[in-house]
């Protein structure tokens, strides 16, 4: 690997240190040490971004497309180097890195697409009606405009696709909104690896340099300097419920409250119907093992419970299950803290009273292997504990008595990123039933497949009521992404000559 951490913050095209400095965890090797940000560095970056914002926000939307495109060019071109110290420090295999960054940049591409189009901006025109009785019509016209500077935080589980560079800041600098990405401290380095790229970019274009700034930091007082700056206007956010959720209120609770578009995870149900489950239901086993534990099962749409009615068909699919999950070995999780809460979490579902322990397995310090648990649905509606998310390759089967007591588990359910379906043509009239349950409960329901995976086009969500996300009518994936960095403006009676060229 020739890339060598500096270990400091990018703050406006300047490589800034700190006094106090923190060790990433890499799954082999000694630790590098990374600077340790403050409200000072905080306060930095977002200053510059306000001053970039005024420049920025102006450019043309060829300008902005170029620029993404640069972005993704120059990452690219840092290719080998980013997978080396993304496997070291997440222990991500590389071909999973390599496609991460195969994703990363083509959304960013994609949101280039999206504003070169210029579908984005919902521009209207009410034209004026300067007779019409009692009184006349003005000239009015609207336009999506950018909102300012948008705070992201990295992702522990996506270093790349749902970090530096990810969704949230390839959204918002399309908008036209600097970025300030506050760094996640299991991936350090690849952050830095990504800004520096970022800001190549910017150079090359010549692009305001406030308008991307990277501040590490393992601190959560880093992070709640960064909502509650005053001169953030939204933040993007994909991690846990709890540290979500505290971020959340923090954005609620200032002067000028701002909205927090936060991912926040799920147990994205699936729903065994009687005709799949008697004519496929071995098959589809199998295929929950493989998305289950796909990535050590640190995946927000992993498919943590299943759903089907009682009997030898749901003793099949359990046995078929079982089967494949025994076969997967230990794998290495992101972080020695994520591998902890995984062990916290399975003990909790273990010590539930009336849940059968199927499969069990042991971890070590920074690994998992699978678990596999069953419960009857009298004994999911007594216990909202097993609800809860479990981050990692953890599996529970509800068997339920008949479909009446389905429709009651699908019900009992709090806001999820995915619902699935497996239905046959037979099962049709019950998946019409439970389609109007899980579209209220889920962002996205799909039929016979498995939630992970989450393709990043035009009609794509991935959010959901909560607890799923903070804001049920966005998405962090798709070219939806880009709403949430926007507000509409209208334009009455202004002269031709004085409009924004976008709304010519």
């Amino acid at each position: 690997m020739s890339f060598t951490p500096r270990g400091r913050h990018l703050i406006a095209g300047d490589w800034v240190a700190s006094e106090q400095t923190f060790a990433n965890l890499p799954i082999e090797g000694e630790g590098s040490h990374f600077a340790e940000g403050t409200s000072q560095d905080i306060d930095l970056a977002v200053q510059a971004a306000e001053q970039a914002f005024w420049q920025y926000s102006a450019t043309t939307r060829a300008e902005r497309a170029a620029f993404l495109n640069r972005i993704a060019d120059e990452i690219e071109a840092r290719a080998d180097d980013i997978t080396s110290i993304g496997v070291l420090e997440t222990g991500l295999p590389a071909a999973r890195l390599q496609g991460e960054r195969g994703r990363t940049t083509g959304q960013i591409r994609l949101f280039a697409k999206v504003i070169e189009d210029g579908s984005y901006l919902d521009r209207r025109h009410d034209e004026a009606l300067p007779d019409r009785a009692p009184l006349p019509r003005p000239d009015i016209r609207l336009m999506q405009r950018p909102v300012g500077p948008v705070g992201v935080f990295g992702a522990s589980n996506f270093p790349l696709a749902f970090s530096t560079a990810g969704g949230d800041t390839a959204s918002a600098l399309a908008a036209g909104c600097p970025v300030v990405v506050k760094g996640h401290p299991a991936h350090p380095g690849t952050a830095e690896i990504i800004a520096e790229a970022i800001q190549a970019a910017i150079e090359s274009c010549g692009m305001p340099s406030g308008v991307f700034s990277l501040v590490q930091g393992s601190t959560k007082e880093v992070g709640a300097a960064l909502v509650q700056h005053p001169l953030i206007k939204a933040v993007g956010f994909t991690g846990s419920l709890g540290a979500g959720r505290a971020l959340f209120d923090l954005c609620a609770a200032r002067p000028e409250p701002i909205p927090f578009f936060g991912e926040l995870g799920s147990v994205n149900p699936m729903f065994l119907l009687p005709n799949a489950l008697k004519n496929r239901g071995v098959e589809i086993g199998k295929g929950w093992a493989a998305s289950l534990t796909m990535g050590t099962g640190q995946f927000c749409t992993n498919p943590g419970i299943s759903v089907a009615i009682e009997g030898p068909d749901a003793d099949a699919y359990l046995e078929a299950a079982t089967a494949a999950l025994a076969e997967v070995g230990e794998q290495v999780m992101l972080t020695p803290g994520i591998a902890s809460a995984f062990s916290a979490g399975q003990e909790r579902v273990a010590a539930t009273s009336g849940v059968r322990e199927i499969l069990k397995t042991s971890c070590s310090t920074r690994g998992a292997s699978p678990y596999l648990y069953a419960t009857s649905g009298e004994n999911w509606l007594a216990n909202e504990v097993l609800g809860e998310e479990v981050f990692g390759p953890l599996g529970m089967l509800v068997t339920v008595k008949d479909f009446a007591e389905m429709e009651a588990v699908a019900k009992s359910f709090e806001g999820q990123l995915t619902a699935t379906l497996h239905m046959d043509d037979a099962d049709g009239d019950q998946a019409k039933a439970l389609l109007p349950v899980l579209e209220r409960k889920a962002g996205r329901v799909l039929a016979n497949g498995f939630p992970t995976g989450v393709e990043v086009s035009d009609a794509m969500v991935h959010g959901g009521p909560y607890p799923a996300s903070t804001n049920f009518g966005a998405t962090s994936v798709g070219t939806m992404a880009i709403r949430r960095f926007l507000r509409p403006v209208s334009y009455q009676n202004i002269p031709e000559s004085v409009l924004p060229s976008d709304l010519l």
